[in-house]
């Protein structure tokens, strides 16, 4: 940089900085340093919004309080995030003036990749419309199919995108309720004896006759079709194998399969083949499909983004439990029984007995199944109950926090992505 005078400004949303020339040409911010190789003022404003050349000041378009945490780490070394701005905001900042993610502390680094992964969903959709409008090339034909496949794609992800998303995830709910009540009162006595006296009179008939069979049927099939055709839509088809709530339908489809196989196999009336404990486990496994239900519900997926921000907490939690239950279940053992052998109770007559004592009273569950009776032990049972509160409330504030943060951050998504598509249709 041959022009101006010798002390370069540099003004980033109104807060100026005054460096040296000798400064701005080792600068560690890879934008500013750019500037010390411009030949020209048109060259300069590649690299800045505005240049004044009688003050020899560079102009910067840009959040003024994110540059200032980046001058921090420049001067110190160390970069974290600014209270109160949306951390993926700060990285395009990072990422504007020359820095990388690595450069962050760990900790920020860290709610850098839990903010990235909540958001990957929306940047993909972003990186994808953002290629289609590029590929001006494509023939009709291909975006054509292009757009019936996205308009599919959202009517079967996305509940909120359309009139028939809504539909096809209400009638989606439907069967994964009455898929719920089926499977719990199959195993109500009475219906039991019911759908034994039903097998035993049509022997040689197939299982499906039974009213059970063929809803359970109709339900097997509703969700295997929407698997497939969900598989078929999507953009990334390893991702889609990778995603829990996938994994959870293939596990709760696939027990109905194996059982109609054995059935075709074996000859056998897949209703009495139920009856092995192998298949009783895997029928069973369709209980998940409750968890189908947080493609529909906020709740559910504030929930779920809970407890994977808040996994520390709770691990935290555990080892709280596990620390008091190994010492409470140790004293309650030798106070109610170790001291004596003869007369002592014999509900405490081990330590892994005392420690369920120990779990139901710091949980204030209080079963009655077993308590203490000498009166050092009444002593620890009253310690161990308030030592449960306090223990169980530490890091109740954390999750709390968490939860409602995620509340509100998919309640704002949803918000913005139902906006979107207004804008769209009106388009």
């Amino acid at each position: 940089m041959k022009f101006g005078k010798s002390v370069c400004i540099i003004n980033v949303g109104g807060t100026k900085y005054a460096f040296p020339e000798d400064v701005i040409k080792d600068f560690p911010l890879r934008r500013v340093s750019r500037l010390h190789s411009c030949a020209s003022e048109r060259e300069v404003l590649e690299v800045c919004d505005d240049y004044d050349r009688e003050r020899n000041e560079f102009f910067f378009d840009r959040h003024s309080e994110a540059f200032g945490f980046i001058m921090l780490y420049v001067k110190y070394g160390k970069l974290r995030f600014v209270p109160h701005m949306c951390e993926l905001s700060f990285y395009n900042e990072m990422i504007y003036w020359g820095l990388e993610s690595s450069h962050l502390e760990f900790c920020c680094q860290r709610r850098l990749d839990e903010r990235m992964s909540d958001t990957y969903t929306h940047f993909t959709e972003e990186h994808h419309e953002t290629a289609n409008d590029t590929r001006t090339d494509a023939s009709s034909n291909g975006k054509r199919y292009s757009k019936c496949l996205e308009r599919m794609r959202r009517t079967f992800e996305e509940p909120s995108s359309s009139l028939a998303a809504q539909i096809l995830a209400s009638v989606s709910v439907i069967f994964v309720i009455v898929s719920m009540v089926i499977l719990c009162a199959s195993t109500l006595p009475d219906w039991k004896t019911a759908e034994s006296n039903t097998v035993e009179e049509h022997r040689y008939t197939d299982s499906l006759e039974h009213p059970s069979g063929i809803i359970e049927a109709v339900c097997i099939g509703w969700f295997t079709a929407e698997c497939i055709v969900r598989f078929i839509v999507s953009r990334d088809k390893c991702e889609f194998v990778r995603r829990p709530l996938n994994i959870i339908d293939l596990l709760a489809i696939t027990p109905y399969y194996i059982s109609v196989t054995m059935t075709v196999l074996t000859g056998e009336n897949s209703q009495l083949q139920r009856a092995g404990v192998t298949l009783r486990v895997l029928r069973m496994m369709r209980i998940f499909w409750v968890i189908k239900l947080a493609r529909h519900f906020l709740g559910l997926q504030t929930l779920g983004l809970t407890l994977r921000r808040c996994y520390r907490e709770m691990v935290m939690l555990l080892v709280f439990i596990c620390v008091a239950m190994a010492i409470f279940g140790a004293l309650a053992q030798l106070l109610e029984h170790g001291l004596d052998l003869e007369s002592g109770n014999e509900e405490y007559a081990s330590i892994p007995a005392a420690c369920w004592w120990v779990i139901i009273s710091m949980t204030t569950v209080g079963y009655g199944d077993m308590y203490p009776i000498t009166v050092p032990g009444r002593v620890l049972g009253g310690l161990c109950v308030v030592s449960g509160i306090v223990l169980l409330a530490l890091p109740i504030t954390f999750i709390y926090h968490s939860f409602v943060q995620c509340y509100h951050e998919l309640k704002f998504r949803s918000a913005r992505y139902t906006q979107s598509l207004s804008a769209e249709f009106l388009n």
